[in-house]
């Protein structure tokens, strides 16, 4: 890896409109991406990781414009890529490759092998047909199979030689950059590996920058030299692959990591990360204010006022998170807290209490939060939902909801946005960094 930038991506932004009506009026946007930036540095592989759902194969089909941009700017070799003509497109995504995740919808079936490799080429003017037929006899080679699977159908091979193919037709061209899209996401364990392993070599052999989409953190872990962890549209957190993963800043990786099954049987399930507060990934069409990752965040600031445990805190956002869900009425509600197997005590008991023992809030809390609780029991009591949620959003408002964070490395190993880096907002760092004594001493030295 060098330092050279080959493709460098900023504020990168992909809305879909929300159209309704016969007209086709638009009623809202899906904002798929929402300002990524990041570069690639030649030679190295970079990898994109998230949920599903979190905007990373938006924002590859939108590198190579299959999916135009709605914003911002994308440079290949310092040039313009949204300026490009036809011709220069058309160079531009003979360079920069697209590997799909699904390699049985990547072929046509009524193609060879050979005549689906040979296609790239005739795109871009190779007229020379047995030129054609020695290069995709020499890419079949390298990736591991036979020159003679060229007269060979699709569906007569396995799904790990098919995405062996897809790699020997990335190559044919001669690519500078490879986008895979969650190359190995439908594979078995070794052929997972084994795949993996071969992109590898590629990568040694022909010098390549590869650019690698995963929801897998271990399929990243094994391959990638810097992460770029999205969620939502955006990057949370950015840096050295080693750095990010066994040091992680933000929630929502911590949370990724904690995903990932550990061998060891006496490990719990919290031994490696954040356990996110609900499962629910919000709607892309309706993004929540501030930090996006909030709602389901276990790490969600108090207020500076906040005069009781954090884990008071945690069971006073999921009460109040639970009374935001879109209930009918309240009698909804409660056959939902019952079937959710909580403590939801049926009868005509008072809803205060019966919240308390569903969410397991102490007998005592500060004075303000027992007022709102008590008012937010006596709402429901009367049907009415607003009300409820309006007492308890009073008492949990929080910077993570009010602002959004920026992706900043000034006190922290590498790139990460989350307001308890920020030594100007409450809340202390996760992984001990000491935000405001760094900007004291910092400050002291100027």
């Amino acid at each position: 890896m060098t330092e050279e930038v080959i493709l460098s991506v900023r504020n990168l932004e992909k809305q879909y409109p929300i159209t309704e009506g016969l007209l086709r009026r638009e009623v809202g946007r899906v904002r798929a991406v929402d300002g990524v930036s990041f570069e690639l540095h030649a030679g190295e592989a970079f990898g994109l990781v998230g949920e599903s759902g979190c905007g990373k194969s938006t924002t590859a089909l939108s590198l190579l414009r299959l999916e135009e941009p709605t914003a911002g700017e994308i440079r290949f070799h310092d040039e313009d890529v949204l300026d490009y003509s036809r011709s220069e497109l058309r160079e531009y995504r003979r360079r920069v490759q697209l590997v799909l995740q699904d390699p049985d919808s990547a072929f046509n079936p009524r193609l060879t092998v050979g005549e689906a490799l040979e296609e790239p080429l005739r795109v871009h003017g190779m007229v020379d047909s047995t030129r054609r037929q020695r290069i995709v006899t020499d890419a079949l080679e390298r990736v591991g199979l036979d020159g003679d699977d060229r007269a060979s159908y699709p569906h007569e091979f396995s799904g790990g030689q098919k995405q062996r193919i897809a790699l020997a037709r990335a190559l044919v061209v001669n690519p500078d950059v490879i986008l895979a899209d969650e190359p190995v996401s439908a594979l078995d364990g070794r052929t997972k590996a084994d795949v993996l392993e071969l992109l590898g070599d590629l990568q040694t052999e022909f010098d390549l920058t590869v650019l690698l989409i995963s929801h897998d953190v271990d399929v990243v872990r094994r391959f990638c030299d810097r992460i770029g962890v999205m969620y939502l549209g955006k990057l949370v957190e950015c840096g050295p692959t080693q750095s990010v993963l066994e040091t992680p800043h933000h929630p929502y990786t911590r949370a990724l990591l904690s995903s990932v099954p550990s061998l060891d049987a006496h490990t719990p399930a919290t031994a490696t990360g954040e356990q996110t507060l609900t499962d629910d990934l919000p709607d892309a069409a309706d993004i929540p204010s501030g930090c996006r990752f909030h709602p389901r965040c276990r790490a969600i600031i108090p207020p500076e006022e906040w005069e009781s445990s954090s884990e008071t805190w945690r069971r006073l956002m999921e009460l109040r998170l639970y009374l935001e869900d879109d209930w009918s009425d309240t009698e909804a509600l409660a056959r939902a807290l019952a079937d959710g197997g909580r403590d939801w005590q049926s009868g005509d008991g008072e809803f205060e209490s019966r919240l308390r023992t569903a969410f397991a809030l102490p007998e005592t809390l500060p004075e303000r939060v027992e007022d709102a609780v008590a008012d937010a029991g006596a709402a429901l009591a009367r049907n009415d939902l607003a009300g409820a949620r309006e007492q308890v959003r009073a008492v949990t408002a929080t910077v993570c909801e009010q602002e959004s964070p920026s992706l900043t490395d000034e006190y922290t190993s590498h790139t990460v946005a989350c307001h308890r880096y920020d030594p100007e907002k409450p809340g202390e760092a996760l992984d001990g960094t000491r935000t405001r004594q760094a900007k004291e001493e910092r400050t002291d030295a100027n």
